[in-house]
C-alpha cells in the first residue's frame, strides 16, 4: 500500500479517480490486516485467544481472518 500521505496527496490532486471515497476504507483494512497477523503472531496462531485479546467473537476473528487472507497457520508454533 502506497503511504498514506502519498494516497492523499494524490487525491487531492485529482489523480485518485479512480479509488476516489476508498482512502479510508483502504487504511482500515491494512491496519486490521496487520493487527490480527501481529495477534495471530503472539498467541501462535491460537484463533480464540486472538480474539479474546481483540475483544472480538471468535466467530467474528474467522470471518476477518478469511476475508483478509490471513493464513493462521504461519503463526502457529510447532514444538
Amino acid at each position: 500500500m502506497d503511504d498514506i500521505t502519498v494516497i492523499i496527496k494524490k487525491a487531492r490532486a485529482g489523480l485518485l479517480e479512480e479509488n476516489r471515497g476508498k482512502l479510508y476504507v483502504k487504511v482500515i483494512t491494512e491496519v486490521e490486516k496487520s493487527l490480527i497477523e501481529n495477534v495471530l503472531e503472539h498467541t501462535e496462531g491460537n484463533q480464540l485467544k486472538a480474539a479474546r485479546i481483540l475483544g472480538i467473537n471468535r466467530n467474528t476473528m474467522r470471518a476477518k481472518i478469511k476475508k483478509l487472507g490471513i493464513n493462521p497457520q504461519l503463526y502457529k508454533s510447532y514444538r
